[in-house]
């Protein structure tokens, strides 16, 4: 093979190589990235150690579970969208209302109590606000979430999780 024929392979393959890694790196950015859960706020849905994807992409609808900036802690949470804008929300004798309709919550244990309030009661707003969002961990119990901290800006949404998978993951989500 002369020298001519193998500096082209040789650029071919770094050729192949830089597309592959801005590819991945495009889709990794804009797309999608993977996640480890810390913590128990999601249980059971979740566990602690779990490595989750995230699409950056998702429409956010009631009932996703998502990942956001969290507004208390220099981390990030995952939690399950309860209210989108415009809701009313509110828990009695452990029943989810959202609009005045109660919600399957089939995704607790029988056991989990959530406790009862009206959104009122905990944000001061009957509704939750446009551009916001209201969360709770599955572990209603054991969770930081919208009936400590508030409304969740839409904007400070990551993404969706998407899919449970097992590989090494440098992003962190925590309670």
């Amino acid at each position: 093979m002369s020298d001519n024929n193998t500096k082209k392979e040789i650029f071919s393959w770094l050729r192949a190589i830089g597309i592959a890694v801005v590819i991945a790196f495009g889709c990794r950015y804009f797309l999608f990235t993977p996640s480890t859960v810390h913590g128990e706020s999601m249980l059971p849905t979740y566990q602690d150690s779990d490595h989750v994807i995230v699409s950056k992409v998702s429409k956010i609808e009631r009932n996703d579970i998502v990942v956001f900036n969290a507004p208390d802690a220099d981390a990030h949470y995952i939690k399950r969208v309860i209210g989108l804008p415009g809701d009313t929300i509110e828990v009695i004798d452990n029943v989810l209302y959202v609009n005045g309709e109660a919600q399957d919550q089939s995704y607790l244990p029988g056991d989990m109590v959530t406790g009862d309030f009206k959104l009122k009661e905990l944000t001061g707003k009957e509704k939750v606000p446009e551009g916001k969002v209201f969360v709770m961990g599955d572990n209603r119990t054991n969770s930081k979430d919208s009936r400590m901290f508030g409304f969740i800006s839409e904007k400070e949404v990551i993404g969706e999780v998407k899919m449970t998978f097992y590989p090494f993951s440098d992003f962190h989500i925590g309670n």
